[in-house]
């Protein structure tokens, strides 16, 4: 048996890493933080020793130049080095981006020896980066900070706050190992990665093989099931830095620790969805298979329909049907039962909403979390997808992104 606590602190809590976050001018307005700070724009994540790194990217053909940029390096490379930056995304900026890429890391390590840095970009597309100003952070790093709250605001766009967690792990033996995670993303989610990035360290004792594999469950289970507006960024990156420094690993926990760190922050990111009140569960139970159970959950999650039903509060469930139907899976309004939580709002046998019942709808759909069930009837297939409403405040937020 294992157990599993969570830490404050976020990635501060794991042996050997390091992380502050600066501001070099890029980012000029205050924090969403209460106060008159303005957050950090560049930001680090440093391990004392090389690290074995696994990586999941955005299925974005237009991949972003800092993700070509890590595929070039050798298969199982080691790196010691995360370089981030907020507001440019350095994406769609062909090879220039790659070099402005290769210009500012050769800076850095005449500041700091390091040994494959990696660099990862978000924000507005199609712009190159300000290589001056990001370079400024070197000589503003404290290279020896474990500020896991300064690293995790730098990183941030239109998250309204920031997402970090951290994991101890303890085994039935009494060794222990710590496993923690930054993350930001609000808008351009899509239930193909999730913009997003989300960086993971652990002192675990993890073998690369399991690290590739465990990696890329967790994304599946976790980020590849939320959608705030159907589409997918090409910067998305979730990536494991291990640099085993607590000589201790079990795979099951080190699975189970992973699986909940990924799911609550990818939780998290669906929560601060650009200027949504609601998080809403969209399973799918009884499809002919797995594969159209997805399918289907996905389309719940991602039906602007839907969504602005969430918003107004609105328990039409013609539109939970017709999306089910439009997805193109095996279905049949014979068998399809509709639940808001417990309650039933659709069945061949009760296909209109009484006065009562409708009450009964609102009432939950007011909650700021919920889940919508529909049970197909047809197999064994089961997925859940997990979506947000569609608010004014999004169309606002999207409309002056750039500004």
């Amino acid at each position: 048996m294992f157990k599993i606590l969570p830490l404050k602190g976020g990635l501060a809590n794991v042996e050997g890493f390091f992380c502050d976050g600066v501001n070099v001018g890029m980012k000029t307005n205050p924090a969403n933080s209460g106060t008159s700070d303005i957050d950090g724009d560049v930001a680090f994540i440093r391990s004392d020793v090389l690290s074995d790194i696994s990586a999941v990217f955005t299925t974005n053909r237009f991949a972003a130049a800092p993700i070509k940029h890590f595929q070039q390096y050798p298969k199982d490379f080691q790196s010691d080095f995360i370089l981030i930056n907020a507001k440019n995304a350095n994406a769609m900026t062909g090879a220039e981006g790659i070099k402005d890429i290769e210009d500012i890391l050769k800076t850095l390590n005449q500041k700091i020896k390091v040994t494959n840095p990696i660099m990862s970009s978000t924000g507005v597309i199609g712009y190159r980066l300000k290589n001056d100003l990001i370079k400024s952070a070197f000589d503003m790093f404290n290279y020896d900070a474990k500020n896991s709250y300064k690293c995790s605001r730098a990183i941030m766009t239109t998250d309204s706050f920031e997402k970090e967690l951290c994991f101890k792990v303890s085994l039935e033996n009494g060794e222990s190992f710590n496993i923690a995670a930054i993350c930001k993303g609000a808008g351009m989610i899509n239930p193909a990665m999730a913009t997003m990035l989300c960086f993971v360290t652990t002192d675990a004792n993890i073998p690369k093989a399991d690290m590739d594999k465990l990696l890329n469950e967790a994304t599946n289970q976790s980020f590849n099931t939320i959608s705030v507006d159907g589409d997918t960024s090409t910067n998305d990156t979730l990536m494991l830095m291990a640099n085993k420094k607590s000589g201790v690993y079990e795979k099951e926990a080190f699975k189970t620790a992973l699986n909940r760190l990924t799911k609550e922050l990818a939780l998290m990111i669906l929560k601060d969805g650009e200027g949504s009140n609601k998080v809403v569960a969209f399973e799918v139970t009884g499809a002919k298979d797995t594969n159209e159970a997805k399918i289907a959950s996905a389309a719940l999650s991602n039906s602007l329909l839907v969504k602005t039903a969430l918003f107004g509060e609105d328990p039409n469930w013609g539109r939970i049907a017709s999306t089910i139907g439009a997805s193109g899976i095996t279905c049949s309004e014979e068998t399809l039962v509709i639940k808001y939580d417990d309650l039933l709002i659709y069945s061949k046998e009760k296909p209109s909403l009484d006065e009562e019942t409708e009450q009964k709808a609102f009432k939950i759909m007011k909650q700021d979390q919920f889940k919508i069930s529909c049970s197909l009837g047809i197999g064994d297939g089961k997925f859940t997808s997990y979506g947000c409403d569609l608010s004014y405040e999004y169309v606002k937020i999207n409309a002056d992104y750039r500004t």
